[in-house]
Order: structure tokens, then C-alpha cells, then sequence
């Protein structure tokens, strides 16, 4: 993801508003990893801007995926994730036991769908969620 400079240089240029709050969501999803729900970020946006609106973290991110500076992931934990690295190609870990996810770089350049698919269907993305319990909570079990 890129800066917070850049990313409200983008907004600007299509015209879209560029707010104190859309600042500070922007701030807490670059350089996270952690793949954050929309739910999680409007919480932490929400300790330093008490008065934000779901609305408006929700709208945000929805900008963001239109600019291509986030994917909104569901990966089957019960939330929309937002991940905010695009720069990589990458699939994601995801524990069963605290829900946290990862992000797994490997490729699968060699995967080749069945002929029959083949001929009727043209994949342009592949996403891979591999499930499974995280160092921390293999630990603590």
C-alpha cells in the first residue's frame, strides 16, 4: 500500500473527498499486516476520532478497493478482512482458533485447470486460504 500522501493525491485526482477520518483510516491500514476486519478498524479509528461513523470506514475502504490500494477478503471468519498489501501476489494463512491471518507468499504457476473447465472458463485470479492453528495458539493448547 502505498503512503498516506499518495493515496489522498489518488483520491483527489478522482474527485473524492479527502476527510480528516479517511486520513486516519488510510494511517492505520498502511504498513498493517495484520489484516484487519472493517469492524476492528473503525474501533481503532475510533479511539482518536470518537465521533466517526461505520458508514464512513465502510465507504473508505470500499474507495480504497476501487483505487486498488486494498483487497476486502472474506475468508470464511465471519468478517470482511481488508488487506492492504497488493503488491505482492499472495494467498493466506488463517487460524481456526483466534481467526488471525497471515499472509503466505507462494505461487502456483504450474496449476493447469482440467481440460473440460479449461475450454469453457478463464481464470484470471486464484485464492488460496490454508486453515489451521497459528504458532501461538498451538502453544497455548
Amino acid at each position: 500500500m502505498r503512503s498516506v500522501e499518495a493515496i489522498t493525491e489518488a483520491l483527489h485526482a478522482r474527485g473524492m473527498r479527502v476527510t480528516p477520518q479517511r486520513e486516519r483510516i488510510i494511517a492505520q491500514l498502511v504498513g498493517n499486516e495484520r489484516h484487519p476486519t472493517v469492524d476492528a478498524l473503525y474501533d481503532a479509528v475510533r479511539v482518536v476520532m470518537p465521533t466517526i461513523s461505520r458508514k464512513t470506514v465502510y465507504q473508505t475502504v470500499h474507495d480504497l478497493e476501487a483505487l486498488g490500494e486494498v483487497r476486502l477478503l472474506d475468508l470464511g471468519t465471519g468478517s470482511v478482512r481488508v488487506d492492504p498489501n497488493v503488491d505482492i501476489g499472495h494467498h493466506h494463512l488463517v487460524c481456526r482458533a483466534c481467526g488471525c491471518v497471515r499472509d503466505l507468499p507462494v505461487a502456483f504457476d504450474d496449476l493447469v485447470l482440467p481440460r473440460r473447465y479449461a475450454r469453457t472458463f478463464q481464470v484470471d485470479d486464484i485464492d488460496v486460504i490454508f486453515r489451521g492453528t497459528c504458532e501461538t495458539c498451538a502453544v497455548s493448547v
